[in-house]
């Protein structure tokens, strides 16, 4: 990847809520999305995402479950600079955002401008599909994500494809 927006789903599918980044990647996966962005589920692959982090970017939008303070379900955007990220050891076999992207500079990239649309989670454990209160964050954090790429990142919303039925032309008969 080179050039553009990435949109990052992040998150272990089998730990309940923690599959939230991946739900959402996939939700706007399947719409239309502004030209020059790109969704990627990288789920639990660190390595893939320093990987094409290093192709260059313009921008990033990190999506994943958020954990701290709030009702589970409950959105939140963040800005991240590279002051916020501190030193991150990367672990080839997963995925931990901030250490991602503190390696960054280690790899011989740098971090490109960054948001992190988070859901506080009401269950982590083992096991399969989300909870109630994170399930219904999906669309409202899809459509937080669209928000968030037309209003700081300037880019509007897709093209539409409308189609225009054609206008009938009257035909000159002759009356009967």
């Amino acid at each position: 990847m080179s050039g553009g927006v990435l949109v990052a789903g992040i998150g272990n599918l089998f730990l309940t809520d923690d599959g939230f980044g991946s739900e959402v990647a996939r939700r706007l996966a399947e719409g239309p999305l502004p030209d020059g962005v790109s969704v990627v589920d990288y789920g639990i692959r660190g390595m893939h995402l320093a990987y094409d982090l290093l192709d260059g970017v313009d921008a990033l939008v990190v999506v994943d479950a958020l954990p701290g303070p709030g009702k589970p379900g409950e959105l939140s955007v963040l800005e991240v600079g590279p002051d916020d990220l501190g030193e991150g050891e990367l672990d080839a076999h997963g995925m931990a955002p901030g250490a991602v992207l503190a390696s960054l500079g280690q790899l011989g990239g740098t971090l490109p401008p960054t948001y992190v649309v988070g859901c506080r989670p009401a269950d982590t454990g083992e096991g399969i599909g989300l909870t109630p209160a994170v399930a219904a964050a999906v669309d409202p954090a899809a459509a937080l994500v669209r928000e968030l790429l037309a209003d700081q990142l300037g880019l509007g919303p897709p093209p539409v494809e409308t189609s225009v039925p054609p206008v009938p032309t009257p035909r000159n008969e002759e009356p009967s």
